[in-house]
């Protein structure tokens, strides 16, 4: 019961076969060459070809694209985009993205004010942060290796499951330079590792101001990107992993860890505008006095004799305070009163982050501004509308939630917890819940929560035709008993057709059990064995994919003009292998499709039916095998003078020419006992019944 065309020996069988007339390799046809890199390289003998190519069935079409299961031979250069490789590997760069995100905000509390009334650097935590920093943009250079080795699902092969495979590495090169790549290639770049080490030290200036430059100049060009590189990754493992947020404790988590993001980024940046107003209050003195000059406030003059006298005899660390009022600090008044600036690494680090959390919460509300105006576009920007921003978000989200009883993932989260609830009551074995739980993630996958039945049936008669249409009829083309049917009864198959999934190790039919469906599967492998109805010592299995068929055991009593209301019994057990997606015909509309065969000519379709069934070629090889073995023993018997009867055989010639002629005129009956031969070596495995396509 099924049938592959490229896994198993064709075998001829010469009873009562019609041999149609095929396409030779020494005729003028197209001579194909298919390889799992996905080149199907056309070669032709005349002109006629190209004539030829356009009369093809959909299945000769040049197509650089296979599913995903069939791409074993390129797993070292292409990567599936939906294997558990790649799935693995963009959790591991998600996280690091994130760790990125946080990482970055984290330069801007580096610098810190001196007792001696300067800036300075934190160098241990500069050493720190810059090779964790280097750590992350290897993620990012490693990305980019990765993106140009992983295959892409071609858009017109969309409509059915998963879609076909791209794995022309030239395609995905282009593809991946036109979308991407600049994203990827900006967000890799170690920008701040450059300009911390190189361009500030060598840019005159106050340290400060350079590195408040700076900083903004990565934003803009690297973290923006990194943003917008996060959320569609994170998106895309949510919604292949099947894993959402249909609860309001996962809503509440993530709506969390988007305000501690927001206030750490916030309260960095506050820090680092604190310490720049500082340095200009202390310009703004420094202007009053003719000793004084900017680069005195550089942690790097300290030792400088003349920067000595001057800062034992200045006046500007008393005037730069926020208690006098010889300067607006504004909203970075806070952190001179509490001494952040001054504190170590991790002390300022928490209190930014509780400052940025407790402004950004209340949209800024209880801040009063200066009327710097680089203080109140950072209220602006990092205070009020970061924080309207994350609250219409929430409100947003929890009314979501507050309505998710409306909606599918609502109503697949009710299930699933029902499911469990079934299971756990029935205590059903630890095994057969894990099978119900695969089954269903798989369905979900498959369909997102769509039925498609019920949606089909809502359309009017000639739409539904129409996107059954589009959606099968490459699909029923690839199997070879339809493919040479006409464009009417093609659709009428894509009417009939239901999409069905099975998961893996799943059984679609077991050896003797009635067949009440014919299967054609799109993607995926089954399994198809049989012992003979449990003989001892015979067993033949073989390997289905994707455009091979099973149930031809229905199709068989479909075609019988008497047919048995008793459905046929299975000859083979199928097993699903790996995850498959198929589509079935149930017995009723099996029984009307094939009762349009005999439109066709039926010599055409009995060859096309015996040298792709199953069921013929086991038949076929076994009747093979006992006829050789006979053979063999016959051989054996003459060599060793040892007639059929057991008697000796005579020598001389007119024995042997009248034994010759005996065996001559018993030629007829020497092919029954090589039938009964075959019957008795075989045992119970009878010869299929004849398909009535007449």
């Amino acid at each position: 019961m099924g049938h592959s065309n490229s896994r198993l020996k064709r075998v001829q069988v010469l009873d009562d076969v019609e041999v149609t007339d095929l396409p030779k390799a020494s005729e003028n046809h197209i001579k194909e060459i298919f390889s799992i890199d996905g080149n199907m390289t056309p070669k032709s003998n005349s002109k006629k070809a190209t004539a030829f190519t356009k009369k093809r069935s959909f299945k000769d079409e040049i197509l650089r694209r296979v599913f995903s299961e069939d791409y074993e031979k390129e797993k070292k250069r292409i990567m599936d985009p939906q294997g558990k490789t790649i799935k693995t590997w963009n959790k591991i760069f998600s996280l690091s993205c994130l760790f990125a995100l946080f990482l970055d905000p984290l330069f801007l509390l580096l610098p810190v004010i001196d007792g001696q009334g300067c800036v300075a650097n934190g160098m241990t935590a500069q050493v720190v942060l810059t090779i964790l920093r280097s750590l992350t943009d290897v993620f990012y250079l490693i990305q980019i290796i990765v993106r140009f080795h992983t295959a892409y699902v071609a858009p017109s092969s969309r409509v059915v499951g998963r879609g076909e495979l791209v794995i022309d590495p030239s395609k995905i090169a282009m593809r991946y330079l036109r979308k991407g790549f600049i994203i990827d290639l900006m967000a890799s770049l170690p920008l701040t590792q450059v300009l911390l080490w190189v361009v500030i030290p060598n840019v005159e200036g106050t340290v400060v101001t350079v590195r408040k430059n700076a900083m903004w100049f990565i934003m803009i060009v690297q973290y923006i990107p990194r943003v917008i590189l996060t959320y569609p990754l994170s998106s895309k493992i949510i919604d292949e992993s099947g894993i959402v947020a249909d609860t309001a404790w996962t809503g509440a988590g993530y709506n969390l860890m988007l305000y501690l993001m927001a206030s750490h980024l916030s309260g960095s940046w506050w820090y680092l505008l604190g310490i720049e107003r500082q340095e200009a209050c202390w310009r703004s003195a420094c202007n009053l006095e003719s000793a004084c000059r900017n680069e005195y406030f550089d942690c790097h003059t300290v030792n400088n004799d003349a920067r000595s006298n001057w800062f034992s005899s200045t006046n500007v660390t008393n005037l730069c305070t926020p208690t006098s009022n010889f300067y607006q600090y504004g909203i970075f008044g806070d952190a001179l009163n509490s001494n952040v600036i001054a504190s170590p690494f991790f002390n300022k680090y928490f209190y930014c982050l509780w400052w940025g959390l407790r402004n950004v919460s209340s949209t800024g509300q209880n801040l009063t501004t200066s009327t710097y105006m680089g203080e109140v576009v950072f209220t602006i920007i990092f205070v009020a509308t970061l924080g309207l921003f994350l609250l219409a978000l929430l409100i947003g989200n929890m009314q979501r939630y507050l309505q998710s009883a409306t909606l599918r993932l609502e109503e697949r989260r009710i299930r699933r917890t029902d499911t469990e609830q079934w299971m756990h009551h029935r205590q059903l074995p630890s095994e057969l819940k894990q099978f119900v739980r695969q089954y269903d993630q798989s369905k979900w996958l498959a369909t997102k929560g769509v039925n498609e039945e019920t949606l089909l049936d809502g359309l009017p008669m000639d739409l539904r035709r129409e996107i059954k249409r589009h959606l099968c009829l490459s699909l029923v083309r690839r199997v070879p008993l339809f493919d040479q049917m006409d464009e009417t009864l093609l659709d009428a198959i894509c009417e009939r057709l239901r999409p069905a999934l099975c998961t893996n190790n799943m059984f679609i039919v077991r050896e003797g059990d009635p067949v009440n469906q014919m299967m054609f599967i799109v993607r995926g492998h089954l399994d198809s064995y049989t012992t003979d109805g449990g003989r001892f010592g015979f067993f033949n299995s073989s390997r289905l994919g994707s455009g091979d068929f099973c149930g031809e055991e229905l199709l068989t009593w479909a075609l019988d003009p008497h047919p048995n209301v008793i459905l046929p019994t299975s000859t083979r057990t199928v097993k699903a292998i790996t995850e498959v997606e198929a589509f079935t015909l149930v017995a009723e509309d099996l029984k009307f499709v094939a009762s349009q065969f005999r439109r066709l000519h039926s010599k055409q379709l009995r060859h096309t039916f015996r040298h792709y069934s199953h069921q013929w070629r086991t038949w076929a090889a076994c009747f093979i095998q006992a006829a050789w073995r006979r053979h063999k023993k016959l051989k054996e018997m003459a060599k060793n003078g040892i007639s059929e009867s057991g008697r000796p055989l005579k020598e001389n010639f007119w024995s042997k020419y009248s034994e010759s002629l005996v065996e001559k005129t018993r030629s007829r009956r020497f092919v029954l006992e090589s039938a009964e031969s075959v019957s008795s070596t075989i045992n119970s495995l009878q010869k299929p019944v004849e398909v009535d396509f007449d």
